[in-house]
């Protein structure tokens, strides 16, 4: 009304009079100069498709992408008793272990809760070791509370709690908290690492080395900074393997139209589930020194283990044991988060980065760039030193605190092996073994004549496969052409973090749904 209002007595036009429930009465005459006015205003919007930063434009995030949109229209319309051929979605899409049912480690809980209200340190109800620990964290706070900044590197007891855990993990290999980074979750870290490392134009812009498929955090910070991505890709025949043979192709390919100088590695893998052993992550590791190139480690995953003979080993531990020449040159970042494994507090958004052999001048760069967003979430890093600085033997606390994590991750390994073994039955389906991470991969044979009706709806196969499976039976996962794959391959990634009794119906439906489909386009 206020706006009607301007531009009527902007045109010249007058209400005609109040109405008896206070509001004014205005003409036909101004209304219609008000809809003009409005009309030419929205012709000369600021910021449009055309006007708005293209790399933005160009950033694709597949795990919340179109699909995920479907779905939630399709919630919208359960809600509204509209009538569906099943009775909920089931999100599969995104590893979020506490919306999928996972119960949260009771001590975390107990010190966060404690840092946020610290009244509980006097209640009887809150074990002396989570007490301890919160007092600790606030003591680190600015007036005790969680509620203030901390530095931009973050609360600098965590960080030495980082430091420790880091040598502990690594068999005494030292790590220096000056050299540890407290970030919003494991993205926030990536993110800021790639802002520094990107540079030129031309021939000479950096190129920055992934692996494919590959976690589309990647893809879309490389299009976001205007990079440019040099894709490598995985062994999908040998257990989604890395070939060295196969980063120089990649490498080499890419220096005759940009400078590659970054090469990522996620390791267990996401969204293929693998676990490079030592060898690999030496060769990588000789390969990344002999081409000069910055290497960042997502080790995420790292508590997240399952097959037997597999075993996690961090690039910063194998780095130091291959001798002072590849461990005082190779620069590295490694990435932690609160998000995965048998912590699974994504919301708190809790992470660290270590970035070892680090230009001294760069550091200060770094710290810069981090202060800009003045600080990672105060709760987010609690909850990180609950995860590098848990109950220990002889604590009251640590007996429940090992049941629960062995719980979850025996949990965990069981979904695992049976997600492989019912997708490995059905007929066109084809998993690698799940030996860590919580995600299958599998590969998915479609027809033909499916093919052709995606292309006629302008998707991608496995786009048109996903969306048919959302909406005739509410699953909802993730095409793999979000993640990258090669040419002529179709997948889908799907998480194992549901319940085992609703893990086990929702393969029960992919497999009558992939049959029914191949009934219907072979």
């Amino acid at each position: 009304t206020a706006l009607l209002g301007a531009a009527s007595v902007a045109a010249g036009r007058q209400p005609r009079g109040p109405r008896r429930d206070g509001t004014v009465r205005w003409s036909s005459a101004a209304k219609a100069s008000a809809v003009n006015i409005n009309e030419k205003a929205s012709r000369e919007k600021i910021l449009t498709l055309e006007s708005m930063n293209p790399q933005v434009k160009a950033v694709e995030y597949a795990v919340r992408g179109p699909i995920v949109l479907k779905a939630g229209e399709i919630e919208k319309e359960l809600r509204k008793g509209i009538k569906k051929p099943f009775t909920e979605v089931i999100k599969a899409n995104i590893g979020d272990a506490h919306a999928m049912g996972q119960r949260p480690i009771t001590f975390l809980r107990q010190v966060v809760a404690l840092c946020t209200y610290p009244n509980l340190l006097d209640s009887p109800s809150f074990p002396e070791d989570a007490k301890k620990r919160a007092r600790r964290i606030l003591q680190g706070c600015g007036g005790n509370s969680l509620g203030s900044y901390t530095a931009s590197q973050g609360i600098n007891c965590i960080r030495e709690d980082v430091a420790s855990y880091i040598e502990r993990r690594d068999g005494g290999v030292p790590a220096d908290p000056d050299n540890i980074y407290l970030t919003t979750g494991a993205s926030d870290g990536i993110s800021a690492i790639l802002k520094i490392l990107i540079s030129g134009g031309g021939k000479s812009r950096t190129g920055v080395m992934i692996p494919i498929p590959q976690y589309p955090l990647y893809s879309a910070a490389i299009s976001e900074l205007d990079a440019i991505q040099v894709n490598y890709y995985l062994d999908e025949e040998n257990c989604w393997a890395l070939n060295v043979n196969e980063l120089r192709r990649a490498l080499n390919e890419a220096k005759a139209y940009c400078n590659p100088k970054v090469l990522c590695i996620i390791n267990p893998g996401n969204p293929t589930g693998q676990v490079q052993n030592r060898k690999c992550i030496e060769d990588v590791i000789h390969f990344a020194w002999e081409e000069k190139l910055f290497l960042l480690a997502d080790e995420v995953y790292q508590d997240s283990v399952y097959s037997e003979g597999c075993q996690f080993h961090s690039f910063k531990k194998i780095l130091c044991e291959m001798g002072p020449e590849y461990y005082n040159s190779v620069e590295l970042a490694s990435f932690h988060s609160t998000s995965e494994g048998y912590m699974g507090k994504c919301g708190y958004r809790g992470g660290y980065m270590e970035v070892i052999n680090l230009h001294p001048e760069i550091k200060g760069q770094l710290v810069k760039l981090l202060s800009v967003r003045l600080c990672p979430p105060v709760s987010g890093q609690a909850a990180m030193d609950i995860v590098v600085n848990p109950p220990v033997p002889g604590e009251e606390s640590y007996a429940q605190f090992i049941k629960e994590k062995e719980s979850v991750l025996n949990n965990l390994a069981k979904k695992a092996k049976l997600t492989e073994d019912m997708l490995n039955k059905i007929p066109g389906l084809h998993c690698n073994p799940l030996q860590g991470a919580m995600y299958a991969f599998p590969r998915i044979f479609i027809p033909s004549k499916a093919i052709e009706e995606a292309k006629a709806h302008k998707m991608a196969p496995d786009m048109f496969y996903c969306m048919k499976l959302l909406e005739e039976t509410g699953i909802c996962v993730v095409p793999g052409s979000g993640f990258g794959q090669r040419e002529g391959t179709h997948h889908f990634r799907i998480t194992i973090l549901l319940p085992v009794e609703k893990l086990k119906i929702l393969l029960e439906k992919v497999k009558d749904f992939h049959i029914k489909f191949l009934e219907k386009y072979a």
